[in-house]
Protein backbone atom coordinates (compact mmCIF):
# COMPACT_ATOMS: atom_id res chain seq x y z
CA UNK A 1 0.00 0.00 0.00
CA UNK A 2 1.12 3.50 -1.06
CA UNK A 3 1.02 6.07 1.90
CA UNK A 4 1.07 9.91 0.47
CA UNK A 5 3.69 11.61 2.08
CA UNK A 6 3.75 15.82 0.69
CA UNK A 7 4.74 16.84 -2.99
CA UNK A 8 7.71 16.35 -4.22
CA UNK A 9 7.89 20.79 -4.34
CA UNK A 10 7.70 20.67 -0.31
CA UNK A 11 10.71 18.59 0.22
CA UNK A 12 13.67 20.57 -1.01
CA UNK A 13 17.25 18.74 -1.74
CA UNK A 14 18.71 17.92 1.93
CA UNK A 15 15.68 18.26 3.87
CA UNK A 16 13.36 15.90 5.24
CA UNK A 17 9.93 14.97 6.46
CA UNK A 18 8.31 13.31 9.22
CA UNK A 19 5.36 10.88 8.88
CA UNK A 20 3.30 10.39 11.58
CA UNK A 21 2.55 7.00 11.93
CA UNK A 22 3.55 4.48 14.45
CA UNK A 23 6.34 4.48 14.63
CA UNK A 24 7.25 7.57 12.69
CA UNK A 25 9.43 7.49 9.30
CA UNK A 26 11.27 9.97 7.68
CA UNK A 27 11.66 10.65 3.79
CA UNK A 28 15.04 12.68 3.02
CA UNK A 29 15.98 14.29 -0.38
CA UNK A 30 19.76 14.28 -0.58
CA UNK A 31 21.70 17.12 -2.42
CA UNK A 32 21.65 14.54 -5.52
CA UNK A 33 18.45 14.29 -6.07
CA UNK A 34 17.59 10.67 -3.91
CA UNK A 35 14.78 10.31 -2.06
CA UNK A 36 15.00 8.11 0.33
CA UNK A 37 12.73 6.65 3.68
CA UNK A 38 13.96 4.96 6.64
CA UNK A 39 12.29 4.53 10.60
CA UNK A 40 12.43 7.88 12.37
CA UNK A 41 13.79 6.43 15.49
CA UNK A 42 17.41 5.88 16.22
CA UNK A 43 18.15 2.53 17.29
CA UNK A 44 20.36 3.07 19.92
CA UNK A 45 17.70 6.13 21.70
CA UNK A 46 14.63 7.77 21.42
CA UNK A 47 15.39 10.21 19.08
CA UNK A 48 13.97 11.59 15.73
CA UNK A 49 16.36 10.86 12.97
CA UNK A 50 14.83 13.74 10.86
CA UNK A 51 16.16 16.18 12.98
CA UNK A 52 19.97 15.15 12.52
CA UNK A 53 22.45 15.88 9.86
CA UNK A 54 22.07 14.96 6.30
CA UNK A 55 25.18 13.98 4.16
CA UNK A 56 24.72 12.60 0.89
CA UNK A 57 23.18 9.09 1.60
CA UNK A 58 23.87 9.45 5.70
CA UNK A 59 21.92 10.86 8.95
CA UNK A 60 23.33 11.44 11.67
CA UNK A 61 21.50 10.99 14.82
CA UNK A 62 21.25 14.47 16.67
CA UNK A 63 21.41 12.96 20.65
CA UNK A 64 24.70 10.44 20.10
CA UNK A 65 25.91 11.29 16.76
CA UNK A 66 25.10 7.60 15.28
CA UNK A 67 24.97 7.66 11.64
CA UNK A 68 22.79 5.32 9.35
CA UNK A 69 23.32 4.85 5.51
CA UNK A 70 19.74 5.56 4.06
CA UNK A 71 19.84 3.29 1.28
CA UNK A 72 20.81 -0.03 3.62
CA UNK A 73 19.36 0.84 6.57
CA UNK A 74 22.80 0.15 8.26
CA UNK A 75 24.57 1.58 11.35
CA UNK A 76 28.15 3.27 10.63
CA UNK A 77 29.11 5.04 13.40
CA UNK A 78 28.47 3.74 17.61
CA UNK A 79 26.78 3.84 19.95
CA UNK A 80 23.91 2.18 17.19
CA UNK A 81 24.33 -0.96 16.83
CA UNK A 82 20.89 -2.45 15.33
CA UNK A 83 19.79 -0.97 11.30
CA UNK A 84 17.09 1.11 10.99
CA UNK A 85 14.20 -0.25 8.44
CA UNK A 86 14.01 1.18 4.77
CA UNK A 87 11.18 1.71 3.13
CA UNK A 88 10.43 2.12 -0.49
CA UNK A 89 9.69 5.56 -1.98
CA UNK A 90 7.93 6.50 -5.14
CA UNK A 91 7.03 9.38 -6.55
CA UNK A 92 3.49 9.03 -8.46
CA UNK A 93 1.81 11.97 -10.09
CA UNK A 94 4.41 15.08 -8.36
CA UNK A 95 3.82 13.29 -4.72
CA UNK A 96 5.97 11.53 -2.69
CA UNK A 97 4.48 8.05 -1.31
CA UNK A 98 6.16 5.27 0.75
CA UNK A 99 5.78 1.43 1.04
CA UNK A 100 6.38 -0.04 4.28
CA UNK A 101 8.81 -2.50 5.05
CA UNK A 102 7.33 -5.74 6.27
CA UNK A 103 9.68 -6.23 8.81
CA UNK A 104 9.36 -5.27 12.20
CA UNK A 105 11.28 -1.97 13.73
CA UNK A 106 14.36 -2.03 15.47
CA UNK A 107 13.27 0.44 18.40
CA UNK A 108 15.00 1.38 21.44
CA UNK A 109 13.23 0.50 24.66
CA UNK A 110 10.74 3.00 25.37
CA UNK A 111 9.09 3.20 21.56
CA UNK A 112 9.27 -0.65 22.11
CA UNK A 113 7.52 -0.69 24.77
CA UNK A 114 4.82 1.48 23.52
CA UNK A 115 4.14 -0.52 20.43
CA UNK A 116 3.67 -3.38 22.46
CA UNK A 117 1.11 -2.03 24.43
CA UNK A 118 3.39 -1.39 28.01
CA UNK A 119 2.48 1.85 29.46
CA UNK A 120 5.98 2.21 31.51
Amino acid sequence: MLIPVCPLADLPRGEAFRLELDPPVAVFHTEDGDILAIDDTCTHQDASLADGWLEGCQVECPLHSSAFDLRTGAPSAPPARLPVRTHRVVVKDGTVHVMLCDAPPNLPPCPAARLAGDPT
